[in-house]
Parts: C-alpha cells; sequence; structure tokens
C-alpha cells in the first residue's frame, strides 16, 4: 500500500513516544480555529481522520464537543489515545480502520485529517479517500485537510508523500465540495525541524 499499511504504522507507533514523532503537536491550534470557524454545536458529530494519539480530540472535549469518532490504522496509537484520555474515553467512538476501503454507517458534520491525507500517492487510494468523504460528510458539512504544503517535505515516517495546496485538494474531492479558506502552517517537529503545512477547508454544498 501506498500509504504503508497497518504493520509499518503499527511498528511507528510501537517503537516512538508520543513527542518523539514528528506530527506531535501539545496543542492543535490551526485546526481549532477552523473548526471553530465552521460553527460547529456541542453535538456536531466530528471524525478525526488519522487521529492516532493526537491531542485534538482532548481539546474536543475540553471545549465541549461530545459527538466525536477518531478513526486511524493503528490500533496501537488508538489504545494509547485512550489510556490519556481515561475514562474520558468512553465519551468518543474509536474505529481501527484503514480509511480508504471504511465503510461509514453514520453522516457526520465535520471530517478532520490533518497529515494523513499526503500518504496517499496512489490515484486510486486518493480516488477510494474522497468516495468515503462523500459518503460520510453530511450535504452542508465541512471538511478539513492538513497536508504538507507544496514547499514542504517530500517524506515522512519513512515514506513518500504527496504534497498538496488547495487547488489539488479540491481536484480529488470533486465538484460537491466548495474552498471555504485556505491557510499555511510552518509546523516546528519536536526535533525543532520546520515543516511547511497547508489547512484547506472545505463546504460540502450537492
Amino acid at each position: 500500500m501506498a500509504n504503508g499499511g497497518r504493520a509499518h504504522w503499527e511498528h511507528v507507533y510501537e517503537t516512538k513516544a508520543e513527542n518523539e514523532l514528528s506530527w506531535f503537536q501539545e496543542h492543535p491550534s490551526i485546526s481549532l480555529d477552523l473548526i471553530r470557524a465552521t460553527g460547529m454545536k456541542p453535538n456536531s458529530a466530528i471524525i478525526d481522520i488519522g487521529g492516532g494519539e493526537s491531542r485534538l480530540v482532548d481539546a474536543l472535549l475540553d471545549e465541549g464537543f461530545h459527538a466525536l469518532t477518531v478513526l486511524d490504522l493503528s490500533e496501537t496509537a488508538l489504545a494509547a489515545a485512550k489510556a490519556r484520555l481515561g475514562p474520558r474515553s468512553a465519551k468518543v467512538t474509536w474505529i481501527a480502520a484503514d480509511v480508504t476501503v471504511w465503510e461509514p454507517s453514520k453522516s457526520y458534520d465535520l471530517w478532520h485529517d490533518r497529515a494523513a491525507f499526503h500518504f496517499f500517492t496512489d490515484t486510486a487510494e486518493r480516488r477510494a479517500y474522497a468516495e468515503r468523504v462523500t459518503r460520510a460528510v453530511r450535504p452542508g458539512g465541512h471538511v478539513i485537510i492538513g497536508t504538507f504544503a507544496p514547499d514542504g517535505p517530500g517524506r515522512c515516517s519513512g515514506l513518500s508523500v504527496l504534497r498538496h495546496d488547495a487547488a489539488s485538494i479540491g481536484a480529488v474531492l470533486g465538484d460537491k465540495f466548495a474552498l471555504v479558506e485556505s491557510r499555511r502552517e510552518d509546523h516546528v517537529t519536536p526535533a525543532g525541524a520546520t515543516q511547511r503545512f497547508q489547512f484547506s477547508l472545505f463546504r460540502r454544498i450537492a
């Protein structure tokens, strides 16, 4: 698989501490800003794709959201997030799955993905991803996708990535989604390197 497959990601999360992962963020400020900009309510259904050990779910719980789902390929990453949250983990739906073959069983108001989509370097995988977005996000809902920017790294976690801007993501999602805004972020890794990201916010219009 172009995205490394389950064994690759289990190994990553089994052998590295949370703050040794290049994508680690103590506080996901830009994601929270964009989520707030959509006007999501506490009962809005939000799914975090590739959420893994991300602290976004903690922050959303802190802000009163209570219809949260985290999907990741790695059982190890999800287990670590559950352990960190303790009893609060029962308030979250956890799904261990490859998003490109996952079958959504409900509709969501917001789809969030920070640093998963850029691992899909294969055209068929990107098409399958877009099909899941379309099936999972209700009309009027929103999609936030953060990836390495065109001037960002070409590899991550030992894998090649496909860098994006708002236009290239929009081309994959198709004409049911309209761009609302796009932002750049210079992410400083725990090792001190700077990685250039872009975050694009779309609204489903049809």
